[in-house]
């Protein structure tokens, strides 16, 4: 089963915005074989269709979005031996409902404002420290993770942590991701 049908070839084509030209080259084949199948004037052969195939395959891999196009620099985090009520206000500050929990540079747990609520509810308690409220530590990725990737993650965890060389570049969430693809 290939990935494509003959007469989606155009217009896969000209959403990567390449011309014919570019297309037979990757392919290997000639661009007149491109405008004809375009044109509808020929059926490839089979091993023509899955050269075209496979080109227009690794181009869209190739143009598909990245971590590092969606991340979220300058990372707002807290330290786990910090009082509750004092992320809340750090939260507040700065707009955010989720952040990453730290213990000295190593990621330990996320806290958000939902896990603060339901122990709050649980535990009025105003000595509360993010260790007694945070959840566990949310997927690392590098910056070169594919937007698939991210996108499943994001389904079952509230941010995704970018990590390079052992070092935290930022991090995603599911806003930063519509933020990207609907401006």
């Amino acid at each position: 089963m290939t990935p494509y049908d003959i007469s989606e070839i155009k217009s896969v084509r000209k959403k990567l915005g390449m011309t014919q030209s570019e297309l037979a080259k990757k392919a290997d084949v000639s661009q007149s074989l491109i405008a004809k199948i375009e044109s509808e004037k020929l059926d490839p052969t089979l091993s023509n269709a899955n050269k075209i195939f496979n080109a227009l395959d690794s181009l869209q891999k190739k143009e598909s979005l990245k971590a590092k196009d969606f991340i979220h620099k300058g990372v707002v985090s807290c330290q786990e031996d910090e009082f509750v009520k004092d992320v809340i206000k750090k939260m507040k500050r700065h707009e955010i409902s989720q952040l990453p929990v730290m213990k000295g540079d190593s990621i330990v747990g996320v806290v958000s404002e939902t896990r603060i609520i339901d122990h709050l509810i649980d535990d009025p308690n105003q000595n509360l420290k993010i260790s007694d409220v945070m959840g566990d530590v949310p997927p690392i990725v590098s910056m070169s993770t594919d937007e698939s990737v991210i996108s499943s993650l994001l389904r079952v965890f509230s941010l995704v942590i970018v990590q390079d060389k052992g070092k935290i570049r930022g991090l995603i969430t599911r806003s930063d991701i519509l933020r990207k693809i609907y401006g």
